[in-house]
C-alpha cells in the first residue's frame, strides 16, 4: 500500500510503500478511493494545538509519534473481511466513520465513541486515509452513502458531522431568532447546508474573505458580515435586530469567540468546533446574568454521521464547494489550506493510485 505520512513535523509529507494490511477478527480492509483534507491536519503536521499564552498541547503527549498517516475524511471499497466481520461484502462503496473508541467502554457502548478516553481514531492514533488502504476494526464503522457523490461523502465524516453535531447543541429557535456562522470554509458551508435543509432560515455568515462570503451567501446565508471591520460587533446586532439565539465558531480563534459570545441574546449559545488556538477572558457575572451557554462540540456521533447521510441522501442538504485533486497534490493541497485558499473542502483522489508503486 501506499501512504503519504507525516515523517518530521512541520515538512512535506513523504510518500512511502508499507505492507497491506491484512484483516483479522471483526476487522474490514478498505481501499481508498477519497480522502478529504481537514485543518485538523494541519495541527498534526505541526505536531501541536495553541493553547495561548505560549503554551501549546503537543500531540506526542497523546502517543501520536511519527511516523503516522493523517487522513479522517475516509470513503472507499471493501476489500478484505477478517473472518468475524459481518454485514458488507468486497465490493460495497463506503463512508469509513473515523472517531472510533475502545469499543467496550460505558461511554461507547452508550453511541459515543468519539468522547472515548481509549480511542482508536483513523488519521490520528490509527493510520488514516492518505493512503491508498485502511484498516477499520469493525463494519459498524461503515456507513452507506449510496447516491451521494464520493468526494462530498468523505467530508461528511468531519466537516458535515462536525456541522451537524454543533447544530444539534443550539437552542430551540424561534422564528425571529438568529444563527451566527463564524467562519466560512468547509464547516461553515456544511453548517450553512445543514442548517438551510432543517427550515432555518435566518443565518448570517461571518468571515474575513470576500470570496467566501460570497460563496455563503450562495450556499443559502441571509447576511454575510466582514469581521475586520473595527464595529463588526455592532453591525452583526443590527444585522440581527439583537437577536443571535446561536454562534457556530469553526475558526476557535480569540476574535472569533469574543464576537460570537458578546453577540449572543439572552439565552443564546456559543458553540466552538475550530481549533485555530489561543485563549480568551471571560467576565463571569455576564455569564450567568445572560443566562447565555458557552461550550465545545468535538466532531460526532456514530448515529449523527448516520442522520447527515441520510440527509444528503434525501436531495434536501447543498453540497459545498468541492475541489477534487490527484492524491500526489496532498502537500500542495495543505499548503493551500494554510494560505486560506481552498473555497470549500478540497478531496483527494486516491481510485487512481497504484497501491504498490512510490509516487
Amino acid at each position: 500500500m501506499l501512504s503519504y505520512e507525516v515523517v518530521e513535523h512541520g515538512k512535506p509529507l513523504q510518500a512511502r510503500l508499507r505492507e497491506t494490511p491484512r484483516p483479522q477478527g471483526s476487522e474490514v480492509l478498505v481501499r481508498i478511493t477519497r480522502s478529504g483534507i481537514c485543518h485538523s491536519d494541519l495541527h498534526l503536521l505541526d505536531g501541536y494545538f495553541d493553547l495561548g499564552g505560549g503554551r501549546r498541547a503537543w500531540i506526542k503527549d497523546r502517543g501520536v509519534v511519527p511516523p503516522f498517516t493523517v487522513g479522517h475524511e475516509p470513503f472507499g471499497v471493501v476489500e478484505a473481511l477478517g473472518p468475524q466481520a459481518e454485514g458488507v461484502r468486497p465490493g460495497d462503496r463506503r463512508v469509513v466513520y473515523p472517531w472510533i473508541g475502545c469499543g467496550g467502554c460505558a461511554v461507547c457502548e452508550a453511541g459515543n465513541d468519539h468522547y472515548c478516553l481509549s480511542p482508536r481514531t483513523v488519521g490520528v492514533l490509527r493510520s488514516g486515509a492518505y493512503a491508498t488502504h485502511v484498516l477499520v476494526p469493525h463494519p459498524r464503522y461503515l456507513v452507506d452513502a449510496s447516491g451521494v457523490d464520493e468526494g462530498w461523502a468523505a467530508t461528511l465524516a468531519c466537516s458535515g458531522l462536525t456541522a451537524y453535531s454543533a447544530i444539534g447543541k443550539l437552542p430551540a429557535l424561534a422564528p425571529r431568532d438568529w444563527v451566527a456562522v463564524l467562519g466560512c470554509g468547509g464547516l461553515g458551508m456544511a453548517a450553512i447546508a445543514i442548517l438551510r435543509a432543517n427550515g432555518v432560515a435566518n443565518i448570517v455568515a461571518c468571515d474575513v474573505d470576500a470570496g467566501k462570503l460570497e460563496r455563503a451567501r450562495a450556499q443559502g446565508a441571509a447576511a454575510v458580515l466582514d469581521t475586520r471591520a473595527d464595529d463588526a460587533l455592532t453591525r452583526l446586532q443590527a444585522l440581527t435586530g439583537n437577536a443571535v439565539a446561536g454562534a457556530l465558531d469553526f475558526v476557535g480563534m480569540p476574535a472569533t469567540a469574543s464576537l460570537g459570545i458578546a453577540a449572543l441574546s439572552k439565552g443564546g449559545s456559543y458553540v466552538l468546533c475550530g481549533l485555530f488556538g489561543g485563549e480568551i477572558t471571560l467576565p463571569l457575572p455576564p455569564i450567568a446574568q445572560r443566562a447565555v451557554a458557552v461550550r465545545g462540540s468535538y466532531v460526532g456521533s456514530l448515529a449523527e454521521l448516520q442522520a447527515v447521510v441520510k440527509l444528503a441522501q434525501s436531495g434536501r442538504l447543498a453540497a459545498p464547494p468541492l475541489q477534487l485533486r490527484p492524491a500526489a497534490e496532498v502537500n500542495r493541497c495543505l499548503d493551500e489550506l494554510r494560505e486560506g485558499q481552498v473555497l470549500g473542502r478540497t478531496v483527494l483522489d486516491f481510485e487512481h493510485v497504484d497501491a504498490d508503486r512510490e509516487a
